[in-house]
């Protein structure tokens, strides 16, 4: 049974990472074998469009480009359970994150058909850390993260977002231009909220982890 995690987000000890570090333990207290990985680590660019997935004969759901992702996409496609966490910048996933998808996507798309060649199971947890609060992700958000998720349908598994709202930028507003923050408004929310969504992530990390073992 293995789970891969995967970091989209830039800041490797923040909240993203701190979610994901709690979804993993829960995967390793279902008995999962748990690698964890930071994509801003990685060399890696999106889809080149070189076509060499698309050749007759060739291996399917395997990126031939020569780069430090393509070994993360096979291992992808050999898990069981994929938990993968991003920040909201400027309303979208990171960067990062939509060079993975569009590898991971276009790989396993069959140019006769537009079918999926993937025929195996990877259950997926989708974690989503922002600033924003709550009601403006339900208001202008949501939709658009709920697509996000329903496009890693495409692993075959179940799909499962997880929105974190409200998070805390930096330990000390006072060093950074951002008056438009109330940092003891945002300090109380966090130490209100976040220990809950690190215990929910738990949950979902074991939870997707053991339903892969079913």
């Amino acid at each position: 049974m293995k789970t891969i995690i995967l970091n989209a987000s830039p800041r490797k000890t923040w909240n993203t990472a701190k979610l994901l570090k709690s979804a993993a333990k829960g995967a390793k207290d279902a008995g999962a074998e748990v690698e964890y990985i930071d994509l801003y680590d990685l060399t890696f660019t999106g889809c080149r469009g070189c076509l060499l997935c698309k050749r007759k004969g060739v291996e399917r759901c395997h990126c031939y480009w020569k780069d430090d992702l393509s070994p993360i996409i096979d291992k992808i496609f050999h898990a069981n359970t994929l938990l993968i966490g991003t920040a909201i910048y400027l309303g979208r996933p990171t960067s990062r994150y939509f060079e993975l998808i569009e590898r991971l996507h276009f790989c396993s798309l069959s140019y006769d058909d537009y079918s999926n060649y993937f025929t195996g199971k990877v259950n997926v947890g989708m974690f989503v850390s922002m600033n924003a609060s709550k009601e403006f992700y339900d208001r202008l958000y949501k939709e658009k993260f709920e697509g996000y998720a329903k496009e890693l349908e495409m692993l075959n598994g179940e799909v499962e977002l997880y929105p974190c709202f409200d998070t805390l930028q930096v330990l000390d507003y006072s060093k950074f231009n951002m008056g438009s923050f109330d940092e003891t408004k945002k300090k109380e929310v966090h130490e209100k909220n976040f220990p809950k969504d690190l215990e929910n992530a738990y949950q979902m990390g074991k939870k997707l982890s053991q339903k892969s073992s079913d």
